[in-house]
Parts: C-alpha cells; sequence; structure tokens
C-alpha cells in the first residue's frame, strides 16, 4: 500500500536536491505534490505527476497565495516540507549585514512563513506533519558559515515551539538534520576546496544521496511517524555522535 497515499505535501525548493529527491519519493508512495521554488521547478513536477509554483519563501503573500490556491484544488494540505535554504560560508569576522540577512530572510522567515501559513489549514483538519530542514549546522557549531548555523539553530528551537503549541490540535513538527550531502549546494565546498577535508570526516565515510535524505522525510511525513513530534532526526553518517 502506498505509505501517501491521497495525501497533499507542499514542498518547497523542490527544483533540485533534497527538495527534488522528495517531491519523486512522495509521488512513487502516492501523494498529490506541490513543488514550489525560485528556480524551474516544472520539469520535477511534471516528472511526478505534479504542480509547479514559482514561490519567493520570504514573501508572505506568496505563501498566502501558494496555500490558498492548493485548498482551492484539494481542500487540504496534510504534509509541509520546508525544504528551501541557502548556504553561504563566512564566519564571524567574515560576514556582512547582505549575507546575514538573505540567510535569515530565506533559511529562518521562510520556515515560520511556511508554518503560519501552513498550520492553521492543518489545525482545521485535526491532522498534518510539518518537516523543517535543519542541519547539523543547528547541533553544533559551524566556524566557516555563521549565519548558516545560526538560522539552522533557529530552525530546531522554532521546530519544538510549534511541535508542543500545535500538538493538540493532530498536527505533528519534526526537524530533519542532514550532514554532507551530495547535492548542488555542496558547490560551495567545492569553490572553497573544502569539500574532500569535510567529507574525510564523516566516520561512515562518504557522502549521502539527497535520495537518503527523502527516504526520512518519507517517514515523517506518513503516518509511520504517527507518534513523532518535536524530534529532531539526524542523517549525517555518525558527523555528530
Amino acid at each position: 500500500m502506498a505509505r501517501l497515499a491521497g495525501k497533499v505535501a507542499l514542498i518547497t525548493g523542490g527544483a533540485r536536491g533534497q527538495g527534488a529527491a522528495e517531491a519523486r519519493r512522495f509521488a512513487a508512495e502516492g501523494a498529490i505534490v506541490y513543488v514550489t521554488d525560485i528556480l524551474d521547478g516544472q520539469p520535477v513536477a511534471a516528472e511526478v505527476d505534479g504542480t509547479f509554483v514559482e514561490h519567493d519563501v520570504t514573501d508572505a503573500e506568496q505563501w498566502e497565495s501558494v496555500v490558498s490556491a492548493i485548498r482551492s484544488d484539494h481542500g487540504s494540505i496534510d504534509v509541509l516540507v520546508n525544504n528551501a535554504g541557502i548556504f553561504q560560508l563566512g564566519g564571524v569576522l567574515a560576514s556582512d549585514r547582505e549575507l546575514w540577512d538573505r540567510t535569515i530572510a530565506i533559511n529562518q522567515t521562510g520556515v515560520f512563513l511556511g508554518m503560519t501559513a501552513v498550520a492553521p489549514v492543518m489545525v482545521e483538519n485535526g491532522a498534518g506533519s510539518i518537516i523543517n530542514v535543519s542541519s547539523i549546522a543547528g547541533l553544533r557549531g559551524v566556524a566557516v558559515a555563521h549565519a548558516y548555523a545560526a538560522s539552522k539553530w533557529a530552525v530546531r528551537g522554532m521546530t519544538r515551539s510549534a511541535a508542543q503549541e500545535l500538538a493538540p490540535h493532530g498536527v505533528r513538527v519534526n526537524s530533519i538534520h542532514p550532514g554532507i550531502i551530495d547535492t548542488p549546494m555542496l558547490q560551495t565546498f567545492d569553490d572553497a576546496g573544502l569539500r574532500s577535508s569535510v567529507t574525510e570526516r564523516i566516520p561512515l565515510g562518504y557522502e549521502a544521496t539527497a535520495e537518503q535524505v527523502a527516504d526520512m522525510v518519507l517517514f515523517l511525513a506518513s503516518d509511520e511517524s504517527s507518534y513523532c513530534s518535536g524530534g529532531e532526526f539526524v542523517i549525517d553518517g555518525a558527523m555528530t555522535a
């Protein structure tokens, strides 16, 4: 039996990488998939027989428009994956206000806006699963990525707070904390000549695939995780063990 049969899922940042892998995995398990991104996500949406919506997660009005369109089509949203995010190198001595503001706007405020837009729909339906994509940078310090770490720690706290608030309404909220995942985001490490040195620190000895992350997200989206809320699910090959 399909694990997400009939569920309506909204995945931000779904044009590539982890978001695209999640869209494919969800569709394979019977979900009705909406892919949103500022990049062109139409090829992914077409592949999964889903719907693409151009969407800037930092814009509250765009969130309202996306949610309204999905409700008009299907009446509900069962799963929200707040996946959209950016990664830029820059420690506290090498970061400027522009880098900080952009990172916080997308990685943190985007998650906040997503939850405030979608949670009322889920509360009305008495059920739902929100999966917020944090990082192992939300579990430890990252000297070379100050703003990124700050944003991912924030996602971790926001997830716990929302989980407590929404649990009485049947809505679950969890965070995932990927480590080094082979996606386009790793190009930043490549450009800085850091990728091999980072990969060498993974106890399992290799970078995970986006599909491995999608498997974790699928579990949290499905009814198999019906008693999981406020959890922090780590997929990092033992880097933070």
